[in-house]
């Protein structure tokens, strides 16, 4: 079967988060594709496209970033392929640039998942490591992206005219290439505690999981898309706030959705996107269903 036709099959069964351990690259792709397509599906998430609504954006919609998921999928597939192959951190990036490339001819110019492509590409590169047995069981996905490619994603080229990098250089932020080099820790020490936390405070509700790691994720990421915005006052905002409706018992407090809702118009008004978090969200859910079902 080829890769075209098994992405075709496994994107005909229902919506849900597939086990990214299969070791068939496409499965592992659907599943980071499902993740992309639940972190949609979350509301209220402060600023942020969503089924609901554009958040701070004009530019794209709900339809948008789910045209651009399924269009980025088949290279998620080949980023596992990739891993469970043993290239190296080169080859990657040229897959990871051929992701961009079809993004952008689908959105029409529009950034919908850069930061998707490049964070949840290498967590899809490790799973397929992981499923061939190029690494040890026991190591994380964050772990093996650091075991095999974490020195060179860290002397890679870079993009100068990005808005991460932009802010980077203005602010000195570490970004999503040093998240990655180090494993992902905002995935493991953050969303993961946040989005297992969400699950036993609100058992029949996993949306309101989702969103309690989404604030989580605010509270604590240095993120580039809130530098770009809104500057470091802009962050340290968002960051405030974020805190505020954790502290006051974040999903499990009643009049929760209410009071997520009211943040997410405040973010809206001030033109404020978490989109780094939005991107580690994802990849949070793809790391939990992994470590759910692959022991």
């Amino acid at each position: 079967m080829t890769l075209a036709l098994a992405w075709r099959a496994q994107r005909a069964q229902p919506p849900q988060v597939r086990a990214p351990c299969a070791p068939d690259a496409a499965a592992i792709a659907a599943s980071a594709v499902d993740c992309l397509l639940l972190e949609l599906e979350t509301w209220p998430k402060p600023g942020l496209v969503s089924h609901i609504d554009r958040g701070s954006h004009d530019d794209m919609d709900a339809e948008t970033l789910r045209v651009s998921a399924e269009t980025i999928g088949p290279y998620f597939a080949a980023l596992a392929d990739g891993g469970a192959g043993g290239c190296a951190m080169e080859r990657l990036r040229v897959i990871g640039l051929e992701a961009e490339a079809a993004m952008f001819a689908a959105t029409s110019g529009i950034n919908t998942h850069r930061g998707a492509i490049f964070g949840l590409g290498l967590l899809c590169a490790a799973a397929g490591a992981r499923s061939n047995g190029r690494v040890d069981p026991a190591l994380s996905l964050g772990a093996t992206v650091t075991r095999l490619w974490g020195s060179s994603i860290l002397v890679g080229p870079v993009l100068l005219h990005s808005h991460g990098m932009r802010a980077r250089r203005r602010f000195g932020a570490g970004g999503a290439r040093a998240e990655a080099a180090n494993g992902f820790p905002s995935v493991y020490q953050v969303g993961l505690t946040a989005l297992r936390r969400g699950a036993l405070i609100a058992a029949d509700d996993a949306e309101a999981a989702r969103v309690e790691a989404c604030f989580a994720l605010i509270a604590a990421v240095e993120d580039t898309n809130l530098l770009h915005r809104g500057g470091l006052d802009g962050l340290l905002y968002a960051r405030r706030v974020a805190r505020q409706f954790l502290g006051q018992g974040g999903v499990g407090a009643p009049g929760w959705r209410e009071r997520a809702g009211a943040i997410h118009q405040r973010f809206v008004a001030r033109r404020l996107s978490p989109g780094g978090s939005a991107d580690l969200l994802a990849m949070t859910l793809f790391v939990d269903a992994h470590e759910r079902s692959c022991p």
